[in-house]
């Protein structure tokens, strides 16, 4: 059963953007035997993430120069988005385990708040893993850039991280593994 059907039992086209997330969340929660779940595994992989970014050009040098992902080009674009493409509306980047990452220009964009130190949206960061002994020159990469780190480098049990901010405001951080040193003999 749809969330439109449980939500709006009535309706014959689904405004969901329109209907207060609470209101959905409540009906679905409240109501146990008329949910369904996916089963665990269904789910294979995170397709695409996809920004609003208000500079096309400042985000592209960012994710595609300094953070050195792939840019789609040609018959790697999908056709789906290729005339947004064409048009420079849309970039598409591809990370080293094939998750692509849309930006969707939006030159009107502004976050609720300019201080990107407080965080204005309900997704917190997106993370990038370098192999550990790569750690340290991306840090260098992101300080040779003049790209401001926002917090850290931090090291921590399951790892280092640093955060830092892209051209929107959005927090990225490149974070590795810890280092595995074998005992010597």
């Amino acid at each position: 059963m749809s969330i439109c059907r449980l939500a709006m039992p009535k309706a014959t086209t689904c405004g969901i953007a329109s209907i207060p997330y609470k209101f959905i969340y409540t009906m679905l929660s409240t109501n146990p035997s008329q949910k369904s779940v996916l089963a665990t595994g269904n789910l294979r992989k995170v397709h695409h993430i996809a920004l609003n970014v208000s500079d096309m050009q400042a985000s592209r040098h960012f994710y595609g120069t300094i953070l050195g992902l792939r840019e789609l080009r040609g018959d790697e674009i999908p056709a789906t988005l290729l005339e947004l493409v064409t048009s420079g509306k849309v970039a598409n980047f591809v990370t080293p385990d094939g998750t692509v990452l849309d930006l969707f220009g939006t030159p009107d964009l502004t976050p609720p708040d300019p201080n990107p130190d407080r965080s204005f949206t309900r997704a917190y960061h997106l993370a990038f893993d370098i192999e550990p002994q790569l750690f340290e020159q991306a840090v260098e990469v992101l300080r040779q850039n003049q790209i401001a780190i926002a917090h850290g480098p931090v090291t921590r049990p399951t790892g280092r991280g640093v955060y830092f901010y892209d051209p929107d405001g959005f927090m990225v951080e490149i974070r590795c593994d810890p280092e595995i040193h074998s005992p010597e003999s």
